[in-house]
């Protein structure tokens, strides 16, 4: 099967939207729900905050339920509960739901290992001026844990690139369902090598954009 520059050229510019959609909305639910759910696994298990190890370890067993499902499983058993959501089981929105989950179970255990890392004599000094746990989760945690959220956001970002791919499975689109319709089941094998250094293209220049910009947050920090 032969294609013309414009018939790829229009190819690669609906894939690469379709990707862009599905990455972006997935990302964000998984640095805001993903966040919170981290936190309070971290707040559970603190012993300066609200320590409590039942909580935590049933929190931290649905966490890692969720993470220990492989994505294409995992996609195909919540399509029918995004169906109710997005209103379809195909395309991309339908699997953003997908994505959203594994993405937020993911960024979970991620953003816990963040606020893990803040240094524990640094809240218990704010602890012991009598600041209140909000004062040290707002005006402390989170700062500190600033630029190791972003570096794990970055490694997410890119996860979810990679489990985009399999969205062809439902129909979802991208440039790794491209690369599958036609380099692979198709042999134009031009598509396929398009697609795979767009792919790492773009894997770099998230990479080294979140790199630099957690390396920024460092410097200003200290």
């Amino acid at each position: 099967m032969n294609l013309t520059f414009n018939e790829l050229c229009d190819l690669l510019w609906i894939a690469a939207k379709e990707t862009f959609t599905m990455v972006s909305w997935s990302l964000l639910a998984a640095i805001l729900f993903g966040t919170i759910i981290g936190l309070f696994l971290y707040l559970t298990a603190n012993r300066f905050f609200f320590k409590n190890k039942i909580i935590n370890q049933i929190a931290g067993f649905i966490v890692n339920a969720t993470r220990s499902i492989p994505f294409l499983i995992l996609m195909v058993a919540v399509l029918p509960a995004g169906f109710y959501l997005v209103g379809t089981s195909i395309g991309p929105k339908a699997v953003i739901f997908p994505l959203a989950v594994a993405a937020i179970a993911f960024y979970a255990r991620l953003a816990e290992n963040a606020f893990s890392q803040v240094d524990n004599g640094v809240i218990e000094a704010a602890i012991a001026s009598g600041a209140s746990h909000y004062r040290i989760i707002i005006g402390i945690l989170f700062p500190e844990a600033f630029a190791q959220l972003v570096r794990h956001a970055t490694v997410t970002v890119i996860s979810l690139i990679g489990y985009s791919a399999m969205a062809g499975i439902v129909g979802g689109g991208g440039i790794g369902d491209l690369a599958i319709r036609y380099g692979y089941q198709r042999y134009v094998t031009e598509v396929l090598i398009i697609c795979i250094v767009i792919l790492i293209i773009i894997v770099q220049v998230l990479q080294f954009l979140g790199d630099t910009f957690a390396d920024h947050l460092d410097k200003h920090k200290h």
